[in-house]
């Protein structure tokens, strides 16, 4: 196994973050980057929202792959690299690399260096036999593959768990079109992600009885209240997550409860009452729909899988 870097490090690192934060508050509607959700304390809180009853997500991919990575394996084909981006835990992948037929290698691509070594240690472990690399990245921006040292046959994207809804369709189009950046005519794109349902199921998702949600929302004014020195009252803030049918999307915002004024870098950021932040979109999509969109940037739809409650759905698509 091995690491390339390619995420800025230190105080270029903090300084970026700083520059989202405060762009995302000066915006009329005022917005955080969802990515920062996820220090150490709100990836123990998303992996505890996955084990809620009300959280459909994970349970329903984990079913789809349980049940169909052998025949994504069979389109990935035989000595072909499979690339996935925001790796996490690399749980799902390592069900594809159990029916992957002599893979050239497996790249992990993750912002997180402490998730992505976890993740590459015991994928190194479990599969001796094959290469595994982790690239530490933010994966909406630029980086670079490292080298294999099989022969690639076959390069397959894998972009796994709802993560394309959490982007915007400009934004969306742009990440696809950087993942066809790394591919060839032929190569493939395996693409999970959430579909149209019952809105009562998506509120009870998004608002769990726990209130583990709301504990994961809040927890990015924790985040940017301990690296960016911000001074953010938790506590006058509260979860809202609510369907906005103009865009198919749940939203989560932060609710300020008074006017307030909170400070960052320099700057003074006035909130009125009742006046939100938007910290997450999460897209819903339908299979046709998204598979006509892929198609105008030259990702052709192959085949689609679904799990038995049809609440969540994995594309492959070619690029051509």
């Amino acid at each position: 196994m091995s690491f390339t870097a390619t995420v800025e490090r230190g105080d270029a690192s903090q300084e970026r973050f700083l520059a989202e934060v405060i762009a995302g508050l000066s915006e009329t509607q005022k917005r955080l980057p969802s990515k920062y959700f996820y220090d150490e304390a709100g990836l123990a809180l998303f992996k505890a929202i996955a084990e809620t009853p009300e959280y459909y997500l994970t349970r329903s991919e984990m079913a789809i792959m349980q049940a169909h990575a052998a025949e994504m394996a069979s389109l990935a084909g035989p000595g072909s690299l499979l690339i996935e981006y925001g790796s996490g835990a690399a749980d799902k992948a390592a069900l594809l690399l159990e029916h992957l037929e002599r893979p050239a290698a497996y790249i992990s691509i993750d912002i997180s260096k402490e998730h992505l070594e976890a993740a590459v240690d015991s994928l190194a472990t479990d599969f001796p036999q094959i290469e595994i690399l982790g690239v530490e990245a933010d994966f909406t921006g630029d980086f670079e593959l490292p080298r294999v040292a099989g022969t690639v046959e076959k390069r397959v994207v894998y972009f796994a768990g709802s993560t394309i809804g959490n982007f915007e369709i400009d934004e969306a189009a742009d990440l696809l079109r950087g993942m066809a950046g790394h591919l060839d005519s032929g190569d493939g794109l395996l693409l999970g992600f959430d579909l149209k349902k019952d809105l009562g199921v998506l509120h009870r998702a998004y608002n769990d009885e726990q209130r583990l949600t709301a504990a994961f929302n809040l927890n990015i004014l924790v985040h940017i209240n301990r690296e960016l020195d911000a001074d953010f009252e938790v506590a006058s803030f509260a979860h809202r997550a609510e369907w906005n049918p103009r865009y198919d999307r749940i939203e989560m915002h932060l609710v300020s409860d008074s006017r307030q004024t909170v400070h960052l870098g320099g700057q003074a950021f006035e909130f009125d009452r009742d006046e939100t932040i938007h910290t997450e979109s999460s897209h819903k999509y339908d299979p046709d729909e998204l598979s006509a969109w892929a198609a105008e940037l030259g990702f052709h739809r192959e085949r689609f899988w679904t799990d038995a409650d049809r609440n969540f759905g994995v594309l492959y698509l070619s690029y051509s």
